[in-house]
């Protein structure tokens, strides 16, 4: 109710402030404008005054009768007398040289297919001189001979024209040929983008005026940010004959500072009458919207976990009988999540306990057996050594078990080295093939040509080959396949470890590399979640894919890298 009493009040301020925004956003908008259209009506006249220039200079070299001598004193005299030109030079029909203003060899020739006509002469593209200054050529075809005469228009008046343009404080103006590139700005810091040859066809104000603007006084306008100067507000008017841009930049502050001033003041008046008004409405309703709020609370921290929150029940209303039922299924959430706990950890201990009898009874069972023989037939030497065979084979089992359990809490400490993957999986794969006939399958590779070196850990590397290859050769029945291909995408090396085995269930597939996960009957389940945090530690990647009737592939995924062994072995020699 509070708030509804305010609303003509924001109502009336909304609408004064868009109002007083248009207006004055309007007025300084059509100000620069009409700055914008006075630089480029004086830039027109500026230079097609030269244009006149030189068409003047070029009807006085066609008179009849004239000596080369005569010609070249009346180029010379113009560029004595008119500085909008650096250099005057008369070409004949074919492009060579006649006479020139020069006393060097001239730097100007006839402009190229990229030209603009202005007035009736070609005008080139405006470039830079060795002082740093905009130039441009200027050539006109003299009727009788069939002739040029080319001029090098001298832009240096353009930039103190330029220069003298202030739009208050901080409003500058600059030029942008028709080209896109800078040719004037009145800004000192940044004149070093005239410098640079920078590109300003991305100005907004400038793709603005080129897309909307039509007619001779066209003029757009744009709000934008600059590196230098922030947020700024440009107005860009076209030089029609000469289709350049002028563009007149003024900082946000400065342009619509007494429109802002008078905004923020119906602002903070509009917020102090809304302050007190909602002040009033929270203290009149706090009684009422307090228990709801509690119940929020209450009810945001229990989908956050927190089962110990409760609500203070204060009445016996309605509020505070849906605060008690609150309160009593908080209490019956923490006995129900206890119990679910309970059951979680009964089930995994049951799993541990039920994987580490499976893992460990046989290596026992074999060193127990070996040990009641050991005492019949001590005097057997060949026996002995079988016994010491025995021992030392199924201890390193029961190693490798209560390795997998440390690993899976703390990481695996790895070196990295440069490693050849072809070489690794060739030497494995041949270690395994024996066990593969055994089983009746049959092992392959495929390796893509060349080396295919990674940074990781062999001992790790082999490791996690190893458990992939042994799991694709007890998932695939006798007469089965199992491929191992290496692959070269991009800049990584991709392992596939492919099977024609029984599958795995879609729904098994996001938790097969979880710890104490498995698809088989026994075991702990630690392989692949091992596998995968070695994976990871060396920077790559392992996922899976797999169709229940026709096999899986594993794939993995390492970064190459360009260092080889001997590499860093200089290296570390030099160190």
């Amino acid at each position: 109710m509070a708030a509804a009493a305010v609303v003509p009040l924001l109502a009336y301020g909304a609408v004064s402030i868009i109002s007083l925004r248009n207006g004055a956003d309007r007025a300084v908008i059509e100000g620069n404008a009409n700055v914008a259209r006075q630089v480029a009506e004086q830039i027109q006249l500026y230079v097609t005054s030269s244009i006149r220039i030189l068409k003047a200079v070029s009807a006085d070299l066609e008179r009849t009768g004239l000596e080369r001598w005569q010609q070249d004193r009346i180029i010379k005299n113009y560029v004595l007398e008119f500085p909008e030109f650096a250099e005057l030079t008369l070409l004949d029909e074919n492009g060579r040289l006649v006479i020139s203003s020069s006393f060097g060899e001239p730097s100007t020739t006839i402009p190229g297919s990229d030209s603009v006509n202005v007035g009736g002469a070609l005008l080139s593209k405006f470039e830079v001189d060795d002082d740093f200054l905009p130039t441009a050529v200027a050539a006109v075809r003299l009727s009788d001979s069939g002739g040029w005469l080319v001029g090098r228009l001298n832009l240096e008046e353009l930039w103190r024209m330029v220069d003298r343009i202030r739009v208050r404080d901080e409003g500058f103006a600059l030029v942008v040929t028709n080209e896109g590139r800078l040719l004037a700005h009145g800004n000192p810091d940044e004149k070093e983008h005239v410098a640079r040859g920078d590109s300003y066809r991305d100005n907004a104000a400038v793709v603005k005026l080129r897309s909307d603007g039509t007619g001779s006084n066209r003029v757009a306008s744009e709000q934008y940010l600059t590196a230098l100067r922030g947020e700024v507000l440009g107005v860009a008017a076209g030089v029609p004959e000469l289709d350049w841009t002028v563009v007149v930049e003024q900082p946000i502050s400065e342009a619509f500072s007494i429109s802002l001033a008078l905004r923020q003041q119906l602002i903070i008046a509009i917020t102090l009458a809304l302050f007190a008004m909602l002040t009033l409405g929270y203290f009149w309703g706090r009684s009422f919207i307090n228990p709801i709020l509690r119940l929020t609370r209450g009810t945001r921290a229990l989908a956050e976990g927190r089962l110990d929150e409760r609500v203070a029940v204060d009445s016996n209303d309605e509020l505070g009988q849906l605060g008690s039922a609150f309160n009593n299924m908080a209490d019956r959430l923490v006995e129900l999540q206890e119990d679910v706990r309970k059951k979680e950890r009964q089930a995994m201990f049951g799993r541990i306990s039920i994987g580490l009898v499976h893992d460990l009874s046989h290596p026992i069972q074999n060193i127990g057996n070996s040990c009641k023989l050991i005492v019949k037939m001590w005097d057997d030497i060949e026996y002995r050594e079988s016994f010491k065979r025995t021992v030392e084979r199924e201890l390193a089992q029961v190693k490798r078990v209560l390795d997998d359990l440390r690993n899976v809490a703390r990481p695996i400490p790895l070196e990295r080295f440069p490693i050849d993957v072809n070489k690794a999986i060739a030497e494995l794969v041949d270690s395994m093939v024996t066990t593969a006939d055994s089983a009746g399958v049959t092992l392959e590779t495929e390796q893509v040509f060349g080396p295919l070196f990674v940074e990781g850990d062999l001992f790790a590397l082999n490791r996690v080959y190893r458990n992939l290859i042994i799991n694709a050769l007890q998932a695939t029945p006798p007469r089965g396949r199992v491929v191992v291909r290496t692959l070269r995408q991009s800049d990584h090396a991709i392992i596939e470890i492919a099977d024609t085995g029984t599958g795995i269930a879609p729904e098994r597939i996001e938790t097969i590399f979880d710890d104490f996960v498995t698809t088989k009957r026994r075991g702990l389940g630690l392989g692949l979640a091992i596998s995968k945090k070695i994976v990871e530690q060396l920077g790559g990647t392992i996922a899976v894919t797999s169709q229940v009737g026709l096999g899986s592939t594993f794939s993995l995924r390492f970064p190459l890298t360009k260092a080889r062994p001997s590499q860093l072995s200089a290296v570390s020699a030099s160190g």
